[in-house]
């Protein structure tokens, strides 16, 4: 095991890293990358004296790197993690923290073009069936989604997704960002966190923007969705679709935080006039 101190660190913060991870690895993965620095922002926001902390502010003190997953080509994909984060009183917040970046979710509502356009009839949603196996599944059933990279935008990714995970073909431009135009602004005091959902910041920095496609299609090329299968099959993706009426989505898709948060945003930006 070898440690090294994380830099621009007050106080001097010890990183203690697995034997199968080196410190340029650590530093170069993007999730690592952004977690630090929005952590190291939310910490700065308790010198304001009308932070609930000021008093007693906590501070980032030691991580121990607890383990490490690397994608095929050595690329990491997941780290665990403890971070000690304590107060001068010697109160410690809960730091266990499973790394995985930001990932896109995709709410893609198809309707018949031989219904007039103004109507909210007939309009379905594609989710996805696949394995699961942190979920003990081998058929969830969730919206499009997909990991982001560190390249790009969060809307090309969404794009590129969606082509990966359905075989439908959407520009970048045709995609409206549900989480940004619901949470634009809206921070808490000091702190600069994505615009996008956080499905288990209990112990994961994974953060989901939402986008929303809606396209008209002929009835007989919807139909060509209902169980489609799909997928990177090299990236060992099984992924079979299945349409379902928007107005059941809450039901077929109630286990996927992705499709309950991504529905409750469509509406509530509906109930406003504001798609």
């Amino acid at each position: 095991m070898s440690t090294f101190q994380l830099p621009n660190t007050s106080p001097p913060c010890p990183v203690n890293l697995t034997p199968d991870l080196s410190k340029d690895q650590l530093l170069a993965f993007h999730p690592f990358k952004e977690w630090i620095k929005t952590l190291s922002q939310s910490l700065k926001s308790q010198e304001s004296q009308d932070h609930p902390f000021h008093v007693a502010p906590y501070k980032l003190r030691q991580i121990d790197i607890q383990a490490v997953d690397f994608f095929g080509d050595q690329r990491i994909g997941f780290i665990k993690l403890r971070a000690k984060v304590s107060n001068d009183d010697g109160e410690q917040l809960p730091g266990a923290v499973f790394l995985r970046g930001g990932s896109v979710g995709m709410l893609l509502i198809l309707q018949p073009d031989d219904v007039p356009a103004e109507s909210d009839d007939e309009k379905y949603v594609i989710l996805t069936l696949q394995p699961r196996i942190a979920a003990g599944s081998l058929s969830m059933a969730e919206l499009p989604a997909g990991m982001l990279d560190d390249s790009g935008t969060f809307a090309g990714g969404a794009a590129k997704e969606i082509e990966e995970e359905t075989g439908l073909k959407v520009e970048e431009h045709e995609l409206i960002d549900l989480t940004k135009l619901s949470l634009s602004g809206i921070q808490p005091a000091g702190e600069h966190l994505q615009e996008a959902v956080f499905p288990s910041c209990g112990g994961s920095d994974e953060y989901i923007p939402l986008f929303l496609h809606e396209k008209r299609l002929p009835r007989d090329q919807m139909q060509e969705f209902q169980g489609k299968l799909t997928g990177l099959r090299d990236e060992k993706e099984k992924i079979t679709l299945k349409l379902v009426p928007l107005k059941n989505l809450w039901k077929e898709g109630g286990r996927d935080a992705k499709a309950l948060s991504a529905l409750a945003l469509y509406n509530a930006l509906r109930n406003e006039g504001r798609l």
